[in-house]
């Protein structure tokens, strides 16, 4: 059975606004080595984690979720959507073995019922409003439809020319079921499940989206997409994407009915068709996500009332079919070790694994290697590095390759000038990164690793496998090698969608 735990990261029950957002975790079960549900709520705890989202209503993950005070959100996973949407009685049951059975012990706050229906399971569509209303009228006859709410997520694609944000709508075809379920969320108080993945988006628009957008980097206000029809600037996808849901109700006239959104995140690997599924993005994605809503910043639209989103996901789920990426969204290997370090200044009360105002100067990936080469000569001749770690029978000689000796020089040259502007370009081969790239025994300056220890972190090196060989570090040459200051962000206009 799986049990998928989604990190909820932020939840606010209502789109009042009075309530501060807060984070929780999502948990595949797709792992070769899948931790006991103890060994996951051992980690939920370290980090401080105080809301999750089962994809199920897993029987050990809700016992041992018991008296932690952890607020859950459980599902009714898609293969059992039929049974409850058709039958009372099954919805009845259910309820009795999955919620009365762990209440008050576990404390349950939501039902998920099915995921992304309309678009992955869509036969089931005609009963889906069904299913939500029998599971309510369960908790009704129990007691607890005040305490647990009931919605069902839905994949962004659902809405149909999300950009300008203003003139946003569902689709059509779907308003049979829309509109009923809409109407049931606004009569019992629930809120639209959403699932938004600024990088599909980012990576279906074929150079549209510029990446900073995608990633919640700062703009220019030149640079900003502007909804001609309202105004309304926007600085990142997500909330265009939020918003876009906000207006899509609207023109179905439903317009006090709040937004969770139950997926989102950034894969930290991908394979050679996605060239931005690297740790960086996925560390700069998720942070800032963190930070927007725990800032309770808001949408364009709805400033100031928060966006409960839950990210996708606690560990990384290697035996999940498809590409290289669908493995890698996660914020943790099975043993707990982070894949990369979030960086949440002001947002203390979660994540422990927060190294603050730490950056690195690293080798872009897929840069070409003789260029890497000349910066590595400079680095190591005029800019005065010491490159003896480099040397053979050192900490940092492998992998021997001129993609890892160049970035061990080029952060040295970083860190040794202050990380003064213009200091990690190094002609455009460079890049600043706040994860650390020590790896093994190899310690980076600005690192706070001690000597052969991980410490909350992944190593951005690359593999011993990487083909591009380095030449013998004492060959570093004396050739020039200018450092040039990037300025801005190649963005081609305002309106990116």
């Amino acid at each position: 059975m799986a049990i998928f735990l989604l990190l909820l990261l932020l939840l606010v029950s209502a789109v009042s606004g009075d309530e501060d957002a807060y984070i929780g975790v999502n948990i595949g079960t797709d792992l070769s080595d899948m931790p006991t549900p103890t060994e996951v709520v051992a980690l939920l705890k370290a980090q401080r984690i105080r809301h999750v989202r089962l994809y199920d209503a897993d029987q050990a993950m809700l016992l041992a979720l018991a008296k932690t005070g952890i607020q859950v959100t459980v599902s009714v996973p898609n293969d059992q959507l039929l049974g409850i949407g058709q039958s009372n009685a099954t919805a009845a049951n259910w309820v009795a073995r999955n919620i009365v059975a762990h209440v008050p012990a576990t404390n349950i706050t939501a039902i998920a019922v099915g995921s992304e229906v309309l678009t992955a399971l869509p036969n089931a569509a005609p009963i889906l409003v069904s299913a939500l209303k029998f599971i309510h009228s369960a908790l009704v006859a129990s007691n607890l439809d005040d305490q647990i709410k009931v919605s069902t997520p839905h994949s962004s694609s659902i809405i149909l020319d999300s950009f300008p944000p203003s003139q946003a709508f569902f689709n059509r075809s779907w308003d049979p079921v829309m509109v009923p379920l809409l109407k049931f969320l606004q009569s019992t108080g629930s809120y639209l499940m959403l699932n938004v993945y600024p990088y599909y988006d980012y990576m279906q628009s074929n150079g549209k989206i510029p990446l900073d957008y995608a990633l919640f980097r700062p703009l220019p206000p030149n640079k900003e997409a502007v909804d001609a029809n309202t105004l309304l600037h926007y600085t990142n996808v997500f909330d265009a994407v939020v918003d876009a849901a906000y207006f899509a109700m609207s023109y179905l006239n439903f317009t006090n009915i709040p937004i969770v959104v139950t997926e989102s995140g950034w894969p930290s690997k991908g394979d050679s068709s996605e060239p931005d599924a690297i740790v960086d993005n996925a560390n700069t994605y998720n942070s800032n996500l963190i930070k927007h809503v725990l800032n309770n910043t808001g949408t364009p639209k709805h400033p100031g009332i928060a966006v409960s989103t839950y990210i996708y996901e606690l560990y990384n789920e290697d035996l999940r079919p498809g590409s290289d990426s669908e493995k890698n969204w996660g914020l943790f290997d099975a043993n707990g070790i982070p894949v990369y370090t979030l960086h949440l200044t002001g947002a203390d009360t979660v994540f422990a694994n927060d190294t603050t105002n730490k950056t690195f100067c690293i080798a872009k990936r897929g840069a070409d290697p003789k260029m890497l080469q000349a910066a590595l000569d400079w680095a190591c001749g005029p800019g005065k590095v010491d490159c003896s770690p480099l040397l053979m029978g050192h900490p940092c000689y492998e992998p021997n390759n001129v993609a890892s000796h160049s970035t061990y020089a080029f952060n040295a040259y970083y860190q040794r000038m202050a990380k003064s502007p213009g200091t990690c370009d190094f002609k455009g081969v460079a890049t600043i990164t706040t994860s650390d790239p020590s790896h093994g025994s190899c310690i980076f300056p600005g690192s706070s690793r001690k000597n052969g220890t991980l410490i909350n972190g992944t190593s951005l090196a690359p593999s011993s496998n990487d083909t591009s060989s380095a030449r013998p570090p004492q060959s570093y040459g004396t050739g020039s090698f200018t450092t040039s200051v990037m300025i801005g962000v190649l963005l081609t206009g305002a309106v990116f969608l």
